[in-house]
Order: C-alpha cells, then structure tokens, then sequence
C-alpha cells in the first residue's frame, strides 16, 4: 500500500467495518473481512498513519442539548488561514473549512439549547483586526443526512452478511469485556477487570447527573463530558485511557459507554479524506426551497450518492447540502441533472470546499501545533 492515491479493497472494507463499529475489536473486523487480525491490525495503522484515518465518538447533539449553528464569514484574504485555525482550536467548533475562493470560512459551533449564538462563538473575542468582512449564522433545524448515516461513499465495501457480523451486539451493559486474545494492540478490546481498588473519586461506580436543561433534557454530568471529549480525541481509546480521563474504575466506563450506545446518546464517525475515496471536488450547496416543499426535497436529496449531509436550516437558503464528487464535470452533471429535476428549489448558491482543517472530532493535535500567521 505504498500509494495511498488509491486504496484497494481491503483497506476499504476497513473503512467501512470502523464505520459500522468504530470500536469492533480488529479480531472481529479480521473474521468479517475474512483475513488475520495482525493484517487489519497493520492495515488500520498504515491507514492512521499515512490516511489521516481516524474513529472519533460524537455526541448526538439533540439528546446532549445542543444546537448547531452553521457559521459563515467572510474575511480579507490575509487573514483567512490565521483566523480559521484560531476557530478550529476552540472546543466548541467543528467542521471548519476554507470556502469559496479562499476568502470564507465555514464552521458549525456546538452551543448549549437556549444560548444564542453571538455568545456561543464569543464573536467579540475575535478582534476587528481579525479581518472580518461579514457574518452570517444560520441554526439547524433537522438533519436529514449526516452524523450516524454515513456518505455513501465510505459505505460500499462490504456485503450485507459481513455487515450483519460487524454490527455492535446490544449486549446487557454488565456483559464481559474480555482482554484481547493476541498481542496485537487493539484499544478497543482492552481489559475492564475491576483492579484491586476502585479510583478514589465519589463518582467511580455512579456517574451523577446534572441539572435539566430548559427543553427539559438533562445536561451531561461533568464526568460524562469528560468521556465524550476523550472520544472526540480518539474514539478507540482503550478503557484504561477512559477511566482515567473521568474518574470511573474501567467496568464502570465500560458499562457507561454501552448504555450511550445502546440509547443512541453516543456514535462513532470515521474520519478520512474523501479524495482518497475518489471524491476529489467537494462543495457545499446553499438552497432556497419553498416551505411546503422542504421535507420533500430534503428527503428526496438524503437517498442521493452524491451528497454527504442534508439539513435545514435558517435563514435567507433554509437548506444546506455537502457534495461529494470525482471532480468538477461530475458536480456539474449532478446539479443540472439531479438538482434541477427537482420542484421547489428556487435558488442554489455552489460554494467549493478548498481544505478541510477540521472535521467532526476534536483538532488533530500536529494541526493543533501549526503556528499561525500574524494577525494585523
């Protein structure tokens, strides 16, 4: 695999299996795939390594009591690169990435239900100096693709029976974790045996929750933060890592982490770059739909190959769509012969994705410790 421009199917049957179980141990992915477990030990790490592969665990933002709001700004062109890389180390961002002529920047901010969005994204921290031109918010109100369902790109690999043997068991959270049979690091299988003392914290055995939100949901306890920001990090962290970043013994993660899963609270998402999966033009598309057409178009839009996420939103274009194509005459067969075909879209606004600085997990820490330009 020595040319990562294209990678064959092996690789994309891993790609695929991390979708379906981003924690599957590589023993059971390997028994899927019908090859050893070291091969898709060695396969993933290459993957990692060379692909930017990565499993990050992603809180569903309507039971963790966010909302999303889709950021626009447009800035000098000076500036563009320092001030995108200032917004994708804060905690609260995600997908941030250079748009349009290299001159906007698009970025989705994670704020708590209730909590408007001018002090979410904190705009009065980013200077005026910062070049600012203009900002626009827009909040999304449903998702008809994306997050849990993946583009359909990432999902072609592997056939129904293999899928069926990788999906996750719905076992009962007291269930054995097992250690893993071989010496092949696999984080995913680690041991949860209690050890001989439980870690000396009042929340070891029973995470508490914290007061209800005002929708009525309940704000994630600090320790069930602590966990979804480690996933983030890495969402084949082992158990060990796990208890240590909240405080929990490793059953008691272990059985914590199932129940999320189990109630859809948590999912995990593959990160790779699209272009190695032949997508190499990406776009973002800004839609007006008449009201009374917008559930139809969107759930017409989210059965489409082409598109890897599909929401409404508000605003003056109340829907958004991400393509993703083999390249330029692809996107435009796809918007005048897909899109066009459809009643009820009364403008579209194609806006190409330049480069992706961050995606849904937390900022890669290489990307974390690139210096910024200077700002004047």
């Amino acid at each position: 695999m020595e040319d990562l421009s294209m990678l064959d199917d092996l690789d994309r049957g891993v790609i695929h299996a991390l979708h379906i179980d981003g924690r599957a141990p590589f023993s059971r992915i390997a028994a899927a795939l019908g090859v050893s477990t070291q091969t898709v030990a060695r396969r993933y790490r290459r993957l990692r390594a060379e692909a930017g592969l990565r499993v990050v665990g992603l809180a569903e933002s309507r039971q963790a009591g966010q909302t999303q709001w889709m950021i626009r700004l447009t800035t000098t062109p000076a500036t563009t690169q320092a001030l995108a890389y200032s917004l994708a180390r804060r905690p609260d961002t995600s997908w941030v990435k250079l748009v349009s002529g290299g001159t906007e920047i698009f970025t989705i901010v994670h704020a708590p239900h209730g909590v408007a969005v001018s002090r979410a994204l904190l705009l009065r921290d980013i200077p005026r100096r910062a070049g600012i031109t203009a900002v626009s918010a827009h909040c999304m109100l449903h998702s008809y693709l994306g997050g849990p369902t993946a583009w359909r790109g990432i999902a072609q690999a592997l056939s129904d029976r293999q899928q069926a043997q990788l999906r996750p068991a719905r076992e009962p959270a007291t269930a054995p974790f097992p250690a893993p049979a071989a010496p092949v690091h696999d984080p995913s299988v680690a041991s949860v045996r209690e050890p001989a003392k439980a870690p000396p914290r009042a929340t070891a055995d029973a995470p508490t929750r914290e007061p209800a939100t005002p929708a009525g949901r309940r704000a994630p306890a600090r320790a069930d933060r602590d966990l979804l920001d480690a996933l983030r990090r890495d969402g084949r962290a082992s158990y060990a890592e796990l208890a240590a970043a909240t405080g929990w013994s490793q059953a008691t993660v272990a059985r914590h982490l199932t129940d999320l899963r189990s109630r859809g609270t948590v999912f995990f998402d593959v990160e790779i770059d699209p272009a190695l999966l032949g997508a190499t033009t990406q776009a973002l598309l800004w839609m007006a739909v008449a009201p009374a057409r917008l559930d139809h178009v969107a759930t017409t839009l989210a059965g489409h190959p082409e598109l890897a996420v599909v929401a409404a939103t508000t605003g003056p274009t109340n829907l958004l769509a991400q393509a993703l194509c083999a390249d330029p005459a692809e996107l435009h067969h796809y918007l005048t012969r897909r899109l066009g075909a459809l009643d009820g879209i009364h403008t579209l606004e194609t806006a190409p994705i330049l480069h992706t600085i961050k995606a849904a997990g937390s900022l890669d820490p290489a990307v974390a410790r690139t210096p910024l330009r200077s700002v004047p």
